[in-house]
């Protein structure tokens, strides 16, 4: 069993293609349990509960959630199709971190960080965490978000089930450079 395989795929259907194994998902982002099983097995990729159970527990950055019933599945954020994880905005930490690669930095630093085809920008707690995101862009870099003045401009955030940041968009005076 190739968990990092499994988790891969999951992260395609239920966050961005649900139709690649012929599923849709509903308004909050669930799909059956059984469909995805079904689905994903079709598909070539041989997976049963206990994998998938076990793939959700173990998954890193824990990106998915069974129902209690285990009846559903999700993605606890990432998506770029439109669902609605029912999120509260809530108030931030007063710093959050964007990693990103350094390839980015001009970019960012004149258009503000952008949401593109996700439903969010991500950020981070911690300076650990964004450094681990922008490596896998490339050469990372860390932009430190001044989440605090934000919130008090009125500019919504919201916390996945998994601790990432989420926001609609990052302007320029928000953000400066690690250090």
């Amino acid at each position: 069993m190739n968990t990092k395989r499994i988790s891969k795929f999951l992260s395609l259907i239920l966050r961005h293609r649900p139709e690649t194994i012929g599923i849709s998902l509903d308004e909050q982002g669930w799909a059956s349990t059984q469909e995805v099983l079904d689905g994903m097995n079709a598909k070539g990729v041989t997976v049963d509960l206990d994998i998938l159970r076990e793939v959700v527990q173990t998954n890193d950055k824990q990106r998915f959630k069974l129902s209690e019933d285990e009846s559903r599945i999700r993605a606890n954020q990432g998506h770029s199709v439109r669902v609605d994880l029912g999120m509260e905005a809530i108030e931030p930490p007063a710093v959050l971190y964007h990693g990103t690669a350094t390839k980015n930095q001009t970019a960012i630093l004149s258009e503000g960080i952008q949401k593109r085809k996700r439903t969010h920008v991500h950020l981070s707690a911690d300076e650990a965490t964004a450094i681990k995101v922008g490596q896998r862009h490339g050469k990372p870099i860390v932009l430190v978000i001044d989440a605090a003045q934000m919130y008090e401009a009125g500019i919504a955030f919201y916390q996945s089930e998994n601790g990432v940041w989420l926001t609609d968009f990052v302007a320029v005076e928000y953000i400066s450079l690690q250090g």
